[in-house]
Order: structure tokens, then sequence, then C-alpha cells
């Protein structure tokens, strides 16, 4: 039995406590502050400046890796890539580059060798720059391999063996009108052609076959002698167009012979084409041939009895009147000019 004097809540009774007691005496909770101390709690992620511990040396352990050198400075001696490595200086030195001479301004009579030699029709500048350096070229008697030599057109220069003039090539088309006529006669109601292209080449130029006074159309001028005979004789590759405007209706029998060919003074003309134009009146015919002599085409239809009115050249080797007036000039551009030498 319990007595009165026994208390509840015993280390051995129920509802007792487990603390344990303290032997000395207990501390008080709120700590008196010290003067001068903020109140802002303490960190505990990291200490302040003052707490900070020194720092310690890192040692040296068997899989430390030595440090890299610093790389060394920029000099005339050295020079530094980018990751620190010193580059050996090369072994030669760049010397500072040559000032170039002033080029001699070229007269108004003057002008390089191989555009002298381009311009005479002999070769292009670059085939004659190989002459040049091969020592078949003189001037003025005196064998010349420079290259940029510059000559005055009043120079003697050998090339090859042949003497050469340096008169550029020049080409030019006219659309004639009628009342002129490439003969050299002087009469009062016909005037030369040459009237027409008059100041538009510096050489001299002449026109490519013949036109009489009632034949219009295209007409092609030009110094290049070679052309020139290239063009005038009577078994051509090129074809010419022309449309012819008769005294009446051409027959459709007469235009079925006339396709079969002609034959004219002992010979047969072949013809390449004819045919009515279309959407005109059939005296208007075009017809398409090789021969260069405008006589020819007058002859075709006079065989067969029909007056020729009018005759209009209106293609010549693929050189056509579009963009060209009456009585207008034009120079040919280098496409024609290689287009008609290869033909």
């Amino acid at each position: 039995m319990n007595n009165g004097n026994s208390k509840k809540g015993s280390a051995s009774g129920r509802g007792g406590s487990d603390r344990k007691k303290s032997s000395g005496p207990s501390k008080p909770l709120n700590k008196a502050r010290k003067p001068g101390a903020t109140s802002k709690p303490k960190s505990f992620d990291k200490p302040s400046a003052s707490e900070k511990p020194a720092a310690e040396a890192p040692k040296a352990g068997p899989s430390a890796k030595p440090r890299k050198p610093a790389p060394p400075k920029k000099g005339q001696d050295t020079f530094a890539k980018k990751d620190g490595y010193p580059r050996a200086k090369p072994a030669f030195e760049k010397k500072p580059a040559a000032k170039k001479q002033p080029k001699r301004q070229k007269g108004e009579d003057e002008l390089r060798l191989n555009k002298y030699i381009a311009n005479s029709g002999m070769c292009s500048r670059r085939d004659a720059d190989i002459y040049i350096q091969s020592g078949n070229v003189k001037v003025n008697g005196k064998v010349v391999t420079e290259m940029g030599h510059v000559v005055s057109i009043n120079d003697k220069v050998d090339f090859d063996g042949v003497m050469i003039t340096p008169e550029k090539k020049e080409y030019i088309l006219l659309n004639k009108p009628k009342n002129f006529t490439t003969s050299g006669e002087d009469e009062n109601d016909m005037r030369n052609v040459i009237e027409l292209v008059r100041g538009a080449a510096k050489g001299k130029i002449q026109p490519i076959g013949r036109m009489d006074k009632n034949t219009t159309g295209l007409l092609i001028f030009t110094n290049d002698t070679d052309m020139v005979r290239k063009f005038s004789l009577p078994n051509q590759k090129s074809f010419k167009i022309y449309q012819v405007s008769l005294d009446k209706n051409l027959k459709y029998e007469d235009l079925e012979k006339i396709a079969a060919g002609v034959m004219l003074d002992g010979h047969k003309l072949f013809i390449d084409e004819i045919s009515y134009i279309e959407g005109e009146a059939k005296t208007e015919i075009g017809i398409k041939l090789r021969t260069p002599n405008v006589k020819v085409v007058r002859a075709i239809f006079e065989h067969y009895r029909y007056d020729v009115l009018k005759v209009d050249r209106v293609s010549f080797a693929g050189l056509t009147k579009k963009n060209l007036p009456r009585g207008n000039y034009r120079y040919l551009t280098e496409q024609e000019i290689i287009n008609l030498k290869n033909i």
C-alpha cells in the first residue's frame, strides 16, 4: 500500500519523467548579450572573414601534376601561341617591299607591242606575247623580247618576217537606202555608200560585195582584207536572204521550178529556199541562197520573164536588220565578228 506521502510520477511509477537529473545548477535560457554584438544570427553556411582559417598550401603528392610555365612575353625574338607554348623565331626575316616605280605615261601615238600586233590582225595579245618571248618580233630592226615594250605607230615592226601596221580591224553594218551605189562612178543621181559611214572608222574601210542603186539592205564595211576576200568568193558557205518585189504575181509552177535550181550562163544555180511572204501579195517573194552577187537574184526572176522592181537584203550571214533603220549603221559585236570569221 502506498501511504499518503508517496509522490506520483516517480522513476518507476507511471507517467514519470525520463529526464536525468543534473547534479549541477541549471543554466538560464536567456543569456545576457555582450555590448556591441549585433542582433544578426550567426551564419552556419560560410564563416565570416574573421573566422576564416588561413589557406593551407597544397600538399604535394605523388599524383600532383607540375604547373605549366608562364608564357614568355611577346617580343621581336619570340612569338607566343594561344596555348602558352613558345614558337621558334623564323629562319628568315621579312624584307620591306620594294617601292614600285611609277609607270611611264604613254603618248597618244604609243601602245604596247602586243597590242600593236593584235591590232594588225596577226594574232591575239596572248599569242603575241609568245611570239615576243621567242624572239620572233623585231622593232626597227632589233629583236625585242621584253614584255610590255612600248612602241610608236611610226615604228617599223617585223612580225615573224612580215612587216605589219597597227591599224585596228573595224566592222560596220549598214542598212543601205536607195540611190546609193558601191561603185566609184560619180553620176548626178547616184552617190557612193561610203558617204553614209564617213567618220565611223579611223582606218580605210570598204564594202563587202556590190550593190546597185535600186538594191537596199544590209552591207558590211571593214578594213579586214581577209574578210573582204572571204565573202567575195563565188562559193560561199554563208546564207543571204532577200525580199524581192516583182511586177506581177509569181506563179506557183514557176516558184517550184526556181526551187529546183536555175540554169544561168551554162551553170546551175542551187536555191536553198524560196517562198511567198506571209501576209503579203504574191509579188513579194523571199529567197535564200549563198551567192554574194545581187545581180544573180535579179537574173533568176528575169529568166522566167518577171521584172524585178526592188531587192532588199534582210539577212547577211546571220546578221539581220533588227533595230537598224534604213540609212543607219552600227558596229558589230565581238561575238558577231567571231561568227563571221568561223563561217
